[in-house]
């Protein structure tokens, strides 16, 4: 999990969580019911398009707006296995790591284009875009958020610790 590699998709600034998945939707709580829609008002084929593994690459503020934890539990379902933008929404950015859902900050995201291929080094803190044989470098995720994403988020984590206490 330590190694992230996938095709990019692409998207700008200030993607807010009704654009990643729209409030109309959020009468489930059915995670895959929830990813049949991601992006959808975006761009309505994108789910048909999206392969498991695919990355998100975005500009600027990914995740503002409303504080639901349906959008990093939409994106994960949807097989999207990291998003990577020059910045987060705070209460996305958390709520991703609580969700399981890999997230970078990468200033040069404008740099990496829609259907390259980037290889994500976790513990290294780089980026590597395969097709254009660049390395960007993002501050490496801490121990604990990795163990959060190793876990597949937070309330597995606290599982694994309960059951690792008795």
């Amino acid at each position: 999990m330590n190694i992230i590699t996938g095709k990019v998709w692409k998207f700008g600034d200030n993607i807010d969580t009704d654009l990643i998945i729209a409030a109309r939707y959020l009468n489930s709580s059915d995670p895959y019911k929830l990813a049949e829609h991601v992006m959808e008002d975006a761009d309505p084929d994108f789910v048909k398009k999206l392969n498991p593994g695919d990355i998100i690459v975005a500009g600027e503020n990914f995740g503002c707006g409303s504080s639901r934890e349906h959008a990093p539990i939409a994106l994960k379902a949807a097989g999207v296995a990291a998003v990577v933008a020059k910045s987060f929404a705070r209460i996305f950015y958390r709520n991703s790591f609580n969700m399981g859902l890999p997230i970078f900050e990468l200033k040069e995201s404008d740099e990496i284009n829609e259907g390259e291929l980037i290889r994500i080094d976790m513990e290294s803190g780089k980026i590597e875009n395969i097709d254009k044989k660049r390395e960007y470098s993002f501050s490496p995720i801490p121990p604990f958020m990795q163990e959060l994403l190793s876990s597949g988020g937070l309330m597995n984590y606290a599982k694994e610790k309960m059951v690792g206490a008795l």
